[in-house]
């Protein structure tokens, strides 16, 4: 899709303007204002949060079984589970291996905010999981749900803004992770609306 491509190709940009410019000035002026933020980090850890979600799909397929249906809105929250899910796994275990990018901490403490290509771990910073996780779940309702789309931008950016604030990520994260979620979770969206009809 023509959409799709002018997206990616401003996203692009914004990644790049915003890796060069903005990341590293961002970081150092938000860095400690949260102060210790470890319990807040692990309530809202991937971990806590994909467990979450796959409580939620599993639940839902129970009910699917057990009822022979589900509500169209319950079939888009185990979809966007669903995806939202895989997403991750995919920007956990490739992307970020692939770009490696330390992380907001590391950087300042002395790494190189660089693309160190192949040589990432889990816990490298770009592209954002959480957000990636965020925009598949969300853009799954933005496709099957278009009036849910001005809500679910507001709480992603919201999101974005405090795992910037709170020094997970740095602005490049987020906008790639956010792209990349966002656009799984239509692709879902879409690719389900064909098949279901």
């Amino acid at each position: 899709d023509q959409m799709w491509f002018l997206a990616l190709l401003i996203c692009t940009l914004l990644v790049a303007v915003a890796f060069r410019y903005f990341d590293v000035p961002i970081a150092h002026y938000t860095y400690g204002i949260f102060g210790s933020a470890k319990n807040l980090a692990a309530g809202f850890s991937s971990v806590v949060l994909l467990g979450a979600e796959g409580a939620v799909a599993l639940g839902l397929v129970v009910v699917r079984i057990t009822r022979g249906h589900l509500s169209p809105f319950r079939e888009a929250t185990a979809l966007a589970c669903l995806t939202s899910i895989c997403a991750y796994a995919i920007n956990d275990s490739v992307l970020k291996l692939f770009f490696g990018v330390p992380n907001p901490a590391a950087v300042m403490h002395g790494s190189q905010h660089v693309f160190n290509l192949l040589s990432g771990s889990t816990s490298s910073s770009f592209p954002s999981g959480h957000m990636v996780l965020a925009g598949a779940f969300a853009g799954v309702f933005m496709r099957l749900y278009r009036s849910s789309a001005l809500l679910l931008s507001a709480l992603l950016l919201l999101a974005a803004v405090l795992l910037i604030v709170g020094d997970w990520h740095f602005v490049s994260d987020v906008i790639a992770g956010t792209f990349i979620g966002v656009s799984a979770g239509v692709l879902a969206g879409e690719v389900w609306l064909v098949h279901s009809k």
